[in-house]
């Protein structure tokens, strides 16, 4: 019941991977799914994954109606709710507060960072209806998919937007990051991919994952406070809306996918069901409240231990030891950082830029130049600057201690920058071969294998490259 007919779309021939269950790896079918057309089997693979994860959730309580025609009053509800909240929270900040969710700068990246494999895959679980784009009683969802590409545009499709987010604050390439994290976007994912099966879950999901939430709101307002760009975000506030946007079409499109005919409930089960599997995995606020920067400036160090071995001469000793040892042993990374503090190479709670070790790291004649990433030397400054941090002070802007001077928001930066003639770079991407081998395949294409081909092209691997952006405006019937 309730089934659609998958697309014949072209698919690759891959080995197989294992159903991921607890305690297993999320990654591999994340990436199999995210960055490729997966084969019949690995789709498979993701089906069952997602019935797991439906028993997994089964014994969770939801907040959705127990009848459909509540809808429109249970969104009603929270967004009065949330605003209401926000509100609080503002008054809060007015107040003297303190930011509620990001300690400093490098918090904020952190979470920039650690979100990223569910944000990459922004609106997946809505991929495969487009191949369904000519049922009206789908269209609602269709619709909601290709807004989440941005209509095809460059500076609009969702996912195109959080990769230059990554891009700008030297985020990307995201990788060894915990595997947990992988949980949730490999659960949209899967429904993306499986349409065919799991159409009431997808609307379930749709239904719940599109209603606004507090942490948006309050994760836009704390990015832009900290000079960190918080577009991404509040495009979601704005195509979330309650009127005219995602939460009020995800109602409609939930009462337009229902039977007519009598179903004895199964549909609104499956649809509260699939609402639940938003709750899996690390959620937003797990992220936050996970950051330890001491743990972070411990593990960025661990991971440059290998490459920084036999780097350095045997004449640059630590507390008696060449720095060469101790970088042989990752593991000894802590005693090492303190070993820095007692001999005064790292001086905590001060400006970072007294610390002889950040010398090396930033500055002029810095020997260490280019050895860090951008994200992990704000971590490295912000832990050692420690209390002082919270003024959000960019690690090349370095400030006197206890002057609090306030980080200019990123809104005011750039009106800064119009003002002296700097627009935003705003460039489409250059040359690309699927979009080259695309071009040279649609123009011969019947209509029906021209769908295929667009529907294909719109793929969570593919619809934030140029060839992607191109097929969305063309299944818009834009050129």
């Amino acid at each position: 019941m309730y089934a659609l007919q998958s697309p014949d779309l072209p698919i690759s021939a891959v080995a197989p991977v294992d159903c991921p269950r607890k305690g297993t790896a999320f990654f591999p079918l994340y990436d199999r799914l995210a960055n490729h057309i997966p084969s019949d089997q690995e789709r498979e693979t993701a089906a069952e994954f997602l019935r797991q994860a439906l028993q997994d959730v089964a014994q969770q309580e939801d907040d959705l109606p127990d009848d459909p025609s509540g809808l429109t009053a249970w969104m009603e509800a929270n967004v009065q709710k949330v605003h209401g909240q926000y509100q609080a929270y503002l008054e809060g900040r007015k107040a003297g507060s303190p930011r509620r969710y990001f300690l400093n700068r490098a918090h904020a990246l952190y979470f920039l960072r650690n979100v990223a494999p569910t944000k990459l895959v922004d609106g997946s679980w809505l991929y495969g209806l487009c191949a369904h784009a000519g049922n009206s009683r789908l269209s609602d969802l269709v619709t909601t998919y290709v807004e989440e590409l941005g209509d095809g545009l460059d500076d609009k499709n969702h996912v195109k937007l959080y990769r230059a987010l990554l891009e700008t604050y030297g985020l990307d390439p995201v990788g060894e990051l915990p595997d947990a994290l992988y949980q949730q976007g490999l659960v949209q994912l899967a429904l993306g991919w499986n349409a065919q099966e799991f159409l009431p879950e997808i609307v379930g999901f749709n239904l719940a994952y599109e209603q606004l939430p507090l942490h948006l709101l309050i994760t836009s307002y704390e990015l832009n406070e900290l000079g960190i760009d918080p577009y991404y975000f509040v495009l979601h506030v704005t195509v979330d809306n309650a009127d005219t946007g995602h939460a009020k079409r995800a109602c409609v499109a939930a009462l337009d996918a229902a039977p007519r005919i009598d179903d004895d409930g199964d549909y609104w089960r499956r649809v509260r069901a699939g609402a639940k599997l938003g709750n899996l995995g690390v959620s937003t606020l797990d992220v936050i409240d996970g950051f330890d920067i001491e743990n972070e400036v411990i593990a960025i160090m661990a991971r440059k231990a290998p490459s920084g071995n036999g780097a350095h001469s045997d004449f640059c000793k630590v507390a008696g030891r060449s720095v060469n040892d101790w970088l042989s042993t990752p593991d000894a990374m802590p005693e090492f950082l303190a070993a820095l503090e007692k001999s005064g190479w790292i001086k905590r709670n001060q400006p970072a830029s007294e610390s002889r070790f950040w010398q090396l790291l930033q500055g002029e004649r810095a020997e260490m130049f280019g050895v860090f990433s951008p994200y992990e030397l704000q971590v490295i400054h912000d832990w050692i600057r420690g209390p002082d941090s919270v003024d959000g002070a960019k690690f090349d802007k370095d400030a006197a201690p206890g002057s609090q001077t306030r980080q200019r928001s990123f809104r005011v930066e750039q009106r800064l920058k119009a003002a002296r003639g700097a627009a935003p770079d705003r460039s489409a991407a250059g040359l690309d071969t699927d979009l080259e081998i695309f071009e040279q395949r649609y123009p011969s294409l019947d209509p029906a294998a021209k769908r295929d081909l667009l529907v294909q092209a719109m793929s969570p691997a593919l619809h934030w490259t140029p060839v992607g952006l191109k097929a969305t405006r063309l299944f818009l019937g834009a050129p």
